[in-house]
């Protein structure tokens, strides 16, 4: 069976620091992610999507890591087709002229994002990166032309891929998915989120890499895809909805070398106290 990490979507919220899970005196940059790191061996670095992250970020991650730690890098956001203001640019691109979908300043994102994530991958930490595309993005032509040149891009990346748009993992189009993602090397991003509502993706967790497969759980909260974050993300996991998925988990990771299984209910400290929970229901017994 394949190695199986968990961990949170984040380390730096608000919520968390507020929430007493990080001890007195290590409470700062360095401290957070020291003991976080300590704790539990993967985490997502959320904030890369809302601003380009930087190469000496990423350098400062390694050493502040062990051996074995992993970060999965989730994508910025305007190479996942979603609204990107001006402000979350750096300063010197915001100055340009060609606007923030122009095709030079894209390709300049890409090269700066490239750079950035780089010292991960040079140390063996970066777990994956994420591009999760908006809920617009359906299944057609031109989304696949778009994920083709997503796997062009990232050639050499531990690429994974999560929509937010119902019909991709839905009947009939649930195993030309597969296909696709498999035939360009692809990770699929399986989740867990609210059943029944408009835009509630089925808890499926396809492999279609054999390297890596990744969840991520989202939380079961009603006001997905409306309301603030914390009404979008608020859920705290019970014991025996975490216990349903275990079974699950263990089928994919004897079909992958690593599972990736990450917590988004990103409220307080939610997502760290399911992480754990889920770190000690899939480890073996007398560990």
């Amino acid at each position: 069976m394949g190695d199986v990490l968990v961990g949170a979507c984040g380390w730096t919220d608000r919520e968390l620091a507020a929430s007493g899970w990080y001890p007195r005196g290590r409470r700062d940059a360095e401290g957070k992610l020291r003991h976080y790191a300590s704790r539990l061996p993967l985490v997502e670095v959320d904030s890369a999507y809302y601003a380009l992250p930087r190469r000496r970020n990423s350098e400062l991650w390694v050493e502040r890591t062990p051996e074995g730690f992993r970060f999965d890098v989730k994508a910025f956001s305007l190479l996942t087709g979603h609204p990107t203001r001006r402000e979350a640019l750096p300063a010197d691109l915001r100055a340009r002229g060609d606007g923030p979908a122009g095709p030079a300043l894209l390709d300049e994102v890409w090269g700066r994002f490239a750079e950035a994530v780089e010292p991960l991958r040079k140390a063996g930490r970066l777990g994956g990166v994420l591009f999760q595309f908006p809920p617009w993005f359906a299944p057609g032509p031109d989304a696949e032309r778009k994920l083709e040149e997503c796997a062009e891009r990232t050639a050499g990346w531990p690429l994974a891929v999560e929509f937010r748009h119902p019909d991709w993992w839905s009947p009939p189009c649930a195993e030309d998915t597969r296909a696709l993602l498999t035939g360009l090397g692809v990770t699929a991003v399986g989740v867990d989120m609210a059943q029944g509502l408009t835009g509630s993706l089925p808890p499926v967790l396809p492999v279609t890499r054999t390297d890596l497969a990744v969840v991520r759980f989202h939380g079961r909260s009603a006001s997905w895809g409306r309301g603030s974050k914390e009404d979008r993300f608020r859920h705290d996991y019970a014991v025996t909805e975490l216990a349903a998925w275990v079974p699950r988990l263990r089928r994919a990771a004897r079909h992958t070398e690593k599972l990736h299984v990450l917590f988004n209910n990103c409220c307080g400290d939610a997502a760290v106290r399911a992480a754990e929970t889920m770190r000690d229901l899939l480890s073996p017994p007398g560990r």
